[in-house]
């Protein structure tokens, strides 16, 4: 008989009463030419015959099940013909067609083409919406059964379906499908929730709590399918995170100025990498406080970090509140962790000792007015600590000294007021605007207002106000009224007022870094006095003055008649005297009269004179003289420099005579502390001492730190290990480091740390040397990465002789730190680098593009290899196609940057990581590939674009699932791209295959 179609074919069986296995081979007789089933329909058209009457047919059922037994027909045709079923009142029907999907619905592969994977996930979806609507049906007809008293039959058939929809849920290969699925199909999606809700009202009333909590855990995993991947178990076993805790310490110390943003963004990086619960993350950042203030050296370090303390953090926890989208979790989060730190009685006890009042107070009221605290649980936190303090403490504050945080939180005020004053018109009160200054050199009031602008983000400004005034005083013919030449009251009014503005920019400038000061220079603006004589005359560290630059040689008849004026006159004349000139000038005045005196022109006496001319009316002479004889003295061999150094000495000292100009006294301390900061280097480099006067306190607390005539290999591996020891960074460390990696540059730096973690065999050092390094290397982490990710990563993995380096546990430490670090600076570079980072000197590390060439290959030959995955035979068949640029996906092409050297280093590590995988030799830099995935999958945020792992190619996922640890549904999920088509059809074919 020659059979037209399926369904005749299918009919004769029936009426042949064939055998499953007959009607097998039969209808392989009748479609002969190598008929894929799945095109003719063969599910569809079983089910179309079986679901004719009131029942099934057992016989085409058998048929079908033996169908799907021997995969003449796919998982997806038959889920799919399965949905289209919706006669939900044919109780045998629907009975039969969820017993064919007990068969299979926990165990589905598709082993085909991307297209067929893509499909079985659309396939189950269909099947999931067709599992809710029929169970809404069944528990729908219960209730009516209920309310008729008839129940026995409809609880299990609801039983039935709830069985099989729960079978369906429970395996998370099924769930990581519909995940994909959902993207794939929205409005699929949206349906599935409607009848989600719609089952919810419906079984509500249901008096069978087992049927309706088994309903309410089929929910809760289908709810759960759109967020697989956000979910982490948070850490529990441990208390301390030295991580966050040098963070906050090398912030607090070496980036005062630094914005907030960029902070919070860092310390949530880190958050989320280790999993660490808020609580606990709070708590860290306030003990990290509470250290800075205990071990910062007196003066405006502990200036500095109060208030980094009662000013910055405050507003850091603000910001931290924001990104944890509930307000009252948070502030009950933050409740928590005072709770934790008011347990640490003794830390909270010293750090009251040495800032001479409750601290923990200060902070309270801090976070309740910044809405941090709620006010019950203020009073109690209050309280509590009242109730714990030392009782010794109490009586031993003395009310006589102000505590620096008090200070602090008053000074922030008056720093918004200042600022208001200096924006008056300053030519209208100049006296008035003099007293304001004056009150502001008084004791440690300068300091404090600059730590408590720089705290607040307020110092630039600060300092723009301050270079306007100084810039002000250099246009002197606008202190004169109406052109009848300047009076003396005037004429030291003006002087005063260069004075003070020039030494507070100075003092600033070496506090707080000299770019707080530059401008933004718009092209053709002239630039001011200050900022000229800063960048081109001011000593600061790193940077080398040439004595003979162009800008120490001003115009020659000023210069006369300045060294004229020296040593002429018996003080300085201030009328009509234009300072920045003579600022300008004096370096090649000092030139003259250094020579005259080695000449023997000039005796001693004479130098005194002229000393004390320089710096008898206004310091800024002296500091602009001793820059210039601080680059003098660099250029000059040790047995030359006698007479120079000499002179800086005699300059150094004050000057008590009855006519000096007013604040004297004051602005002899400032300019005190400016001119031991650049003399530094040159005293240190020649061994010489020199007492300056009045500053009181030591000054330059981090000064000086190596120890001398040892490597500084020597010294790196020591720190390293003391630090690990400790098992936390302390600020001191951190400025050796900071220095260490100044003077070795990155790679000796990074490499050198590197083998130190190498050392190391046991799994807890390990993975706190990880933590300790990651936080060390936060002093440039930019730079950092790229070596680590371009030279010494590569470098490990491709030289088989330090693969034994790469075992565990340091090899899993290492891949640890790689994808840490590779996360924060790509989640951070796009941003600005941080104040602190710009300022290192930069060394060429290599020039990326010429280290990675990207092949200028044509746009058509580069999207095919981009869209392209292993369905294409001919795609990366020979190792010379896989340029870097296959390591993107096809969206990437026009948003990633490749002249960027971390894209590049990125993708190229990448590519590195997707030859070892396909390559033949397996090994520890195997291993160390499957950790460096996992650790990329655990640190994972969900839902954010601009991953690194969007620099892997395609291709990389097959050969990653062939790794047991990395064959889950889940990881699959984590390491593709899944806003894009294909990235969809490789996580598919992918988990399809498991």
């Amino acid at each position: 008989m020659k059979v037209v179609n399926l369904k005749q074919a299918i009919l004769q069986a029936w009426k042949e009463r064939w055998s499953d296995y007959q009607w097998a081979i039969n209808m392989k007789k009748f479609f002969p030419k190598g008929a894929t089933w799945d095109i003719l329909n063969l599910a569809e058209a079983l089910l179309e015959q079986a679901m004719i009457g009131p029942s099934p047919n057992p016989l085409i059922l058998s048929y079908l099940k033996y169908a799907i037994s021997s995969q003449m027909v796919s998982y997806s045709s038959v889920l799919t013909a399965i949905s289209k079923f919706d006669d939900f009142s044919r109780d045998l029907c629907v009975q039969a067609l969820l017993d064919i999907m007990d068969m299979f619905c926990d165990r589905l592969s598709c082993h085909g083409k991307a297209e067929e994977c893509i499909g079985l996930c659309r396939a189950l979806l269909s099947a999931l919406h067709w599992l809710l609507r029929c169970t809404a049906a069944f528990a729908e007809r219960l209730q009516e059964g209920l309310e008729a008293g008839t129940p026995a039959t409809g609880e299990k058939q609801l039983a039935m379906c709830l069985q099989c929809l729960e079978k369906t849920l429970s395996s998370t290969k099924n769930r990581a499908l519909l995940h994909i699925a959902k993207l794939e199909e929205a409005s699929s999606w949206t349906a599935i929730e409607h009848s989600l809700l719609k089952l919810g009202e419906i079984l509500a009333n249901l008096s069978n709590t087992q049927l309706r909590s088994q309903a309410e855990q089929c929910g809760t995993l289908i709810r759960s399918i759109p967020t697989m991947l956000s979910v982490h178990s948070e850490q529990l076993h441990k208390t301390g995170f030295p991580t966050v805790h040098a963070l906050v310490l090398l912030e607090g110390t070496m980036n005062l100025t630094g914005e907030t943003q960029p902070l919070v963004e860092q310390l949530m990086m880190v958050k989320r990498m280790q999993h660490i619960p808020t609580p606990l993350f709070v708590l860290e950042i306030w003990k990290a406080c509470f250290v800075g203030l205990i071990e910062s050296p007196e003066g405006t370090q502990e200036l500095k970090w109060t208030a980094f303390t009662y000013l910055k953090i405050p507003q850091v926890l603000v910001k931290l509140k924001e990104y944890s989208h509930g307000d009252k979790d948070f502030t009950e989060d933050v409740n928590c962790a005072f709770e934790f730190l008011l347990k640490l009685t003794p830390l909270l006890d010293k750090a009251d000792q040495r800032c001479n009042c409750d601290c923990t107070n200060f902070l309270l009221q801090e976070c309740n007015k910044q809405g941090l605290l709620s006010e019950a649980n203020f009073a109690n936190l209050v309280a509590k600590r009242a109730a714990d303090r030392d009782p010794e403490l109490k009586s031993s504050e003395n009310a006589n000294i102000q505590p620096n945080p008090g200070l602090i939180l008053r000074a922030e005020p008056t720093v918004t007021n200042i600022l208001k004053t200096m924006d008056a018109d300053h030519s209208k009160s100049p006296e008035g605007l003099l007293g304001v200054l004056g009150h502001m050199l008084s004791g440690k009031s300068l300091d404090l207002l600059l730590a408590a602008a720089a705290a607040t983000g307020k110092l630039k400004s600060f300092a723009r106000k301050f270079i306007n005034l100084n810039e002000f005083t250099t246009h002197g013919n606008e202190f004169t009224t109406h052109g009848s030449g300047e009076s003396t009251k005037t004429a030291s009014v003006r002087a005063l007022l260069f004075d003070i503005s020039f030494l507070m920019l100075c003092h600033v400038a070496q506090t707080y870094g000299s770019e707080v000061i530059l401008s933004e220079v718009s092209t053709g603006a002239e630039v001011p006095f200050f900022e000229t004589w800063m960048q081109t005359c001011m000593p600061e560290p790193g940077k080398i003055l040439n004595p003979d630059h162009p800008c120490f040689r001003p115009d020659s008849t000023k210069v006369e008649s300045l060294v004229a004026l020296l040593n002429n006159s018996s003080e300085m004349k201030l009328v009509q005297m234009k300072w920045h000139e003579a600022c300008l000038s004096i370096s090649a005045a000092i030139l003259e009269i250094l020579n005259a005196w080695e000449n023997g022109v000039l005796a001693f006496e004479s130098i005194q004179k002229i000393t004390d001319n320089i710096k008898g009316k206004v310091c800024s002479l002296a500091v602009c003289a001793v820059a210039w004889l601080v680059a003098h003295v660099r250029m000059l061999g040790l047995d030359e420099r006698e007479k120079s150094l000499q002179m800086i000495r005699q300059l150094a000292g004050p000057l008590y005579s009855e006519n000096t100009l007013q604040f004297y006294k004051e602005r002899v301390v400032i300019m005190s502390s400016i001119l031991e900061h650049m003399c530094a280097d040159v005293l240190q480099q020649t061994a010489t001492q020199i007492k300056f006067p009045s500053a009181g306190v030591d000054t330059m607390p981090y000064w000086n730190l190596l120890p001398p005539k040892r490597p500084i290999k020597e010294v790196l591996t020591d720190i390293f290990a003391k630090v690990l020891e400790k098992g936390w960074v302390d600020s001191r460390s951190i400025h050796i480091l900071d220095t260490l990696l100044h003077m070795g540059g990155v790679y000796w730096f990074c490499n050198n740390l590197i083998k130190e973690l190498l050392k190391e065999t046991r799994k807890e050092h390990t993975l706190q040397a990880v933590e300790l390094l990651y936080s060390i290397f936060c002093l440039d982490m930019q730079q950092v990465t790229l070596v680590l990710l371009g030279h010494i990563l590569p470098g490990l993995l491709t030289d088989s002789s330090k693969w034994q380096n790469l075992m565990d546990p340091p090899g899993t430490a290492l891949a640890k730190l790689a994808v840490w670090c590779a996360l924060s600076s790509y989640s951070s570079h796009k941003g600005q680098a941080s104040s602190r980072q710009k300022k290192r000197h930069r060394e060429d590390i290599e020039d990326y593009i010429s280290l990675f060439p990207v092949e200028d290959m044509q746009p058509s030959k580069l999207m095919r290899l981009l869209s392209s995955n292993e369905d294409d035979a001919n795609i990366l068949s020979s190792p010379t196609d896989r340029s870097m640029n296959s390591s993107l996906s096809a969206s990437q092409l026009h948003t990633v940057n490749m002249r960027d050297p971390l894209n590049r280093v990125l993708a190229n590590l990448f590519l590195l990581i997707s030859s070892i995988l396909g390559s033949r030799t397996a090994g520890p830099h195997t291993q160390f590939v499957q950790w460096f995935m996992e650790e990329c999958v655990d640190c994972l945020e969900q839902g954010s674009r601009g991953s690194i792992l969007q620099f892997m190619p395609f291709t990389t996922v097959s050969e990653l699932v062939k790794m047991s640890a990395m064959s889950s549904p889940k990881v699959v999920l984590a390491i593709t791209d899944l806003s894009l088509p294909l990235g969809r059809q490789v996580a598919a074919k992918a988990i399809a295959a498991l």
